[in-house]
């Protein structure tokens, strides 16, 4: 991250290819796609800008989905999306269980650069203009919880998705 420029931004158009790139390698790689939102199962870079918008208005085809703004870290000048996450608005009792209001993830050529510390401080104000305080978040492995800790996190106990042992962290905003 020596001096690079790095961008939280919601998906558009203008990522279409960058999107695809990406997906491409979290799935050649068997990645986790947290905080991706409909990246895995998307059929195309334009269906995923399209759902992102749709669940940011909280337009949804179930119900017990919450509204959520999707960002890619996009690293300049190159366009290369680094990392992906999700800033859920609110929780329901999944979410609350082990989901967070924030999901993150880097793409595994970009791993242990520091990308992703920064990009969870670079969403933070807005989970605060959200009113989201404190934020929930949840890991599943110790690299995940140094950024957590990295970015004030505490840990606040132990939770499970399925049978992926999680621990549960709170960053306080206030």
């Amino acid at each position: 991250m020596n001096g690079e420029t790095l961008s939280l931004v919601r998906p558009s158009e203008e990522h279409l290819n960058a999107i695809d790139d990406f997906r491409r390698e979290m799935l050649e790689t068997a990645s986790r796609m947290d905080g991706c939102g409909p990246l895995r199962r998307v059929k195309s870079p334009e269906g995923f800008v399209e759902y992102c918008r749709a669940a940011e208005r909280g337009e949804f085809p179930r119900a017990d989905m919450v509204p959520a703004t999707q960002f890619l870290f996009v690293r300049e000048p190159d366009g290369v999306i680094v990392g992906m996450l999700q800033v859920r608005h609110r929780l329901n009792a999944r979410l609350a269980a082990c989901g967070g209001h924030i999901g993150y993830c880097v793409r595994p050529s970009e791993r242990r650069k520091g990308y992703a510390t920064a990009m969870l401080a670079a969403a933070l104000p807005y989970c605060r203009a959200l009113g989201i305080d404190p934020v929930l978040i949840f890991t599943a492995n110790e690299a995940s919880a140094r950024v957590v800790r990295a970015n004030g996190g505490v840990k606040t106990g132990d939770a499970a998705d399925g049978d992926i042992p999680l621990e549960r962290f709170e960053i306080r905003l206030g």
